[in-house]
């Protein structure tokens, strides 16, 4: 330990360390490290240039690391007709945008936030955006980025009417009638959002700084950013983090999940390994790839071993399994084999057995390797499916907002799953204890960004209540399957060594240990004792030295 003098230390306070380490109230920091972890004996140390942050009791934990989420995307819905954290309202939803539409002379109008348990039936209609916006075209996507609600004028303008057939991959919802209603879900989105007008460099770029501001805010170091190319009406976004790496403006680390495109196969192997060795500027590189394997429950394409319960609109009753199970064991195969990691979307329990047995196949050809694969959002998972992710080392990337009994999964959700299989939603707790890894996101902007609410469900299995979207009789007080919940010293370390470690970086962040990196977040009390979890505040947030969020 140096005797010159620390550039910052913090001190009087709690400082998160691993369970049996006597406690510490004190961490040094000098350059971009943690120097020192102790008692505040350290302000013995410290020089007259040297930063002192009294804690005052407060919680210093490492910083928390977001496994699975969409900054860019993010960023867009910031600046464009945001419906994320309005009230819960059909009628609220309708006048922001018409409010915007007012305020803005773009062609298109674009947006999006909306959830679909605020409409009649479960989901909006073309006719409610008539009403507000009848002369351009509006394309606004679902909270869950799954689908999107468009007026009438789109609609022509991609030319879909009722006899228009669904793509492969996606479907246009229609009604009794047969008649288009105006909601496209999964690739049938693509029908319009290909027509919209790219957004520009410049705006990549603002998107991209409003979300690290944002996530910073909230104690976000460190993220791995799921789809690293073009995708929802987006441009290809690895030249604008490209772009900020250089010149230093991303101050966050980023791994990124280059995109695997369904129906190129193996062909676009090449590509996204220059992609791969084109990234590595700063503080960004692109070491994973993001495979989809299915959608979404709350619309059937979740890919189930079983019928859905009810309310199913085809696709033989199981919903969708985007690539053959063969074909996706030999691309596991390849990129394990080019030292890819693997990043699987999985919703169903049918798509997460397919993906678990792609990654054995893959483990079996290859021999071991440190690849940590993953699988992320793992809404259902058969029982015997459980042990297999101790048994292959792959890392459960979970979503644990999610894991609450609000008003759009006890009404839309839980009917198509059936009692039964209710049974295995959002198993964080059998995972844990099986022996797996825990890795914690956010999917944001599909859900709020903010870890501490997170957490908060993971271990009560119910909404936080500062939460907009946490509505419904039972979701602030009643647990959704509470033996599924896992400890607050579980979920803070799948929030920070957990991601970590899936983001291989945990040899340098993901724990306060004196020579790892300085990514570092102070909340505003102690966090170990607080009984309202989801209500603590971050005060400051560091990385690698660096301030980059004081909210003091």
């Amino acid at each position: 330990m140096s005797t010159t003098g620390f550039d910052t230390i913090f001190f009087n306070g709690n400082v998160l360390t691993s369970p049996g380490t006597p406690g510490r109230t004190a961490v040094a920091v000098s350059s971009d490290r943690i120097v020192a972890v102790g008692d505040d004996r350290l302000l013995e140390h410290c020089g007259p240039h040297t930063e002192r942050i009294d804690m005052r009791g407060a919680t210093l934990l490492p910083g928390f690391q977001d496994a699975h989420v969409h900054p860019i995307e993010a960023g867009l819905r910031r600046l464009r007709c945001d419906l994320s954290e309005l009230p819960h309202s059909r009628d609220e939803y309708l006048r922001a945008i018409r409010a915007y539409a007012d305020g803005n002379a773009d062609a298109w109008i674009l947006g999006a936030g909306w959830y679909g348990d605020v409409f009649p039936g479960g989901l909006p209609s073309r006719q409610d955006l008539d009403a507000v916006v009848p002369d351009r075209p509006v394309v606004l996507a679902s909270h869950d980025a799954h689908g999107i609600w468009v007026n009438t004028c789109a609609l022509r303008r991609a030319g879909i009417d009722d006899a228009t057939p669904d793509p492969p991959g996606g479907r246009i919802n229609r009604d009794a009638e047969g008649t288009a209603t105006g909601v496209l879900v999964e690739s049938a989105a693509d029908l319009v959002t290909e027509l919209i007008p790219p957004p520009s460099p410049e705006l990549m770029e603002r998107a991209l700084l409003e979300a690290q501001r944002h996530l910073q805010s909230l104690g976000v170091t460190t993220w791995q950013d799921a789809i690293i190319g073009s995708m929802w009406g987006t441009p290809d976004n690895l030249p604008t983090y490209l772009s900020l790496a250089q010149d230093g403006r991303l101050t966050a680390r980023v791994v990124g999940a280059l995109w695997w495109t369904a129906n190129r196969g193996l062909g676009q192997l090449d590509e996204l390994k220059e992609r791969r060795a084109a990234s590595g500027l700063g503080r960004f590189r692109a070491t994973s790839v993001k495979i989809m394997q299915d959608g979404i429950c709350e619309n059937c394409t979740g890919s189930m071993l079983t019928p859905y319960a009810s309310g199913s609109t085809g696709h033989g009753d199981t919903g969708m399994s985007f690539i053959p199970p063969g074909e996706l064991a030999q691309i596991a195969r390849a990129l394990d084999a080019d030292g890819f990691q693997i990043h699987l979307h999985a919703v169903g329990d049918r798509a997460v057995r397919e993906s678990l047995d792609s990654l054995e196949y893959a483990l079996g050809s290859n021999g071991p390797t440190d690849n940590r694969h993953q699988i992320a959002h793992l809404d259902v998972v058969h029982p015997t499916d459980i042990p297999r992710f101790k048994q292959l080392g792959v890392v459960a990337n979970i979503q644990a907002l999610w894991a609450r009994k609000d008003r759009e999964i006890v009404e839309r959700k839980l009917p198509l799953l059936g009692q039964e299989r209710a049974r295995w939603h959002f198993p964080f707790g059998s995972l844990a204890r099986s022996g797996a890894i825990l890795a914690m996101g956010s999917d944001w902007p599909v859900t709020d960004p903010n870890p501490l609410w997170a957490i908060h469900t993971a271990v009560h299995r119910t909404g936080p209540p500062e939460d907009p979207h946490a509505v419904g009789d039972e979701a602030l007080t009643e647990p959704l399957e509470a033996a599924e919940a896992i400890d607050l010293r579980a979920a803070l370390t799948a929030y920070t060594m957990g991601s970590a470690y899936a983001n291989h970086l945990d040899h340098e962040t993901g724990t306060i240990e004196a020579g790892k990196l300085a990514d570092l977040v102070l909340l505003d009390r102690d966090i170990l004792t607080t009984p309202q979890i989801s209500s603590a505040q971050v005060t400051l947030t560091m990385v690698g030295g660096e301030t980059v969020f004081r909210s003091r």
